[in-house]
């Protein structure tokens, strides 16, 4: 299992808009359609990254902890869906609906919304203020397949803990790791 790092923007970095598919409804989400006062988590996922799946009712667990508090969550997969076909958008949309994902899961065919944030792993992660800048960017928690600690998100949940409570974030940030971005050749 080969561990690809992210790229660490900057801090303060405005959050590139997008227009992507959702796989489950059909629709094409803007990030404006999505965007938090409060704040806002992009994360770059896929279906078949152990990875991901280590995490994923992580996920789930605190998108539904912090959607009642007004923040925004969006996963984004940017993977090349013709070489990893378990990364389709109908793939995806049984994945969303099996895991009960409480946010839009919206394909990025072409590309380019990884390639402008600067995406690398999955999963990434970005935590962006009220005003989309960023304030977060990074991993989830410590957990990783193949060690012991527990899921928990402590990372994120920090993170946002901040933002809500009008305080800075602490910018000693570890990057997240995870499986390269499968990117078309």
């Amino acid at each position: 299992m080969a561990a690809t790092p992210s790229t660490m923007i900057p801090l303060g970095t405005k959050a590139p808009g997008f227009r992507l598919l959702d796989p489950v409804t059909h629709a094409y989400t803007l990030l404006d359609d999505i965007k938090s006062d409060k704040a806002t988590v992009v994360m770059f996922i896929c279906n078949h990254c152990p990875f991901v799946k280590h995490i994923n009712d992580g996920l789930v667990a605190i998108a539904s902890d912090y959607i009642p508090q007004g923040v925004s969550f969006v996963a984004i997969n940017s993977n090349d869906a013709e070489n990893y076909p378990e990364d389709a958008p109908d793939k995806m949309a049984e994945q969303a609906r099996a895991l009960g994902y409480p946010f839009p899961y919206l394909f990025d065919e072409t590309q380019e919304v990884a390639q402008a944030y600067h995406a690398a792993c999955t999963p990434d992660f970005y935590v962006f203020d009220g005003d989309l800048q960023c304030v977060y960017r990074g991993q989830f928690d410590d957990s990783r397949p193949r060690n012991s600690a527990e899921v928990t998100g402590r990372d994120i949940r920090n993170a946002l803990d901040a933002v809500l409570a009008g305080q800075p974030v602490n910018p000693e940030q570890i990057p997240s790791i995870g499986c390269n971005i499968k990117w078309r050749a």
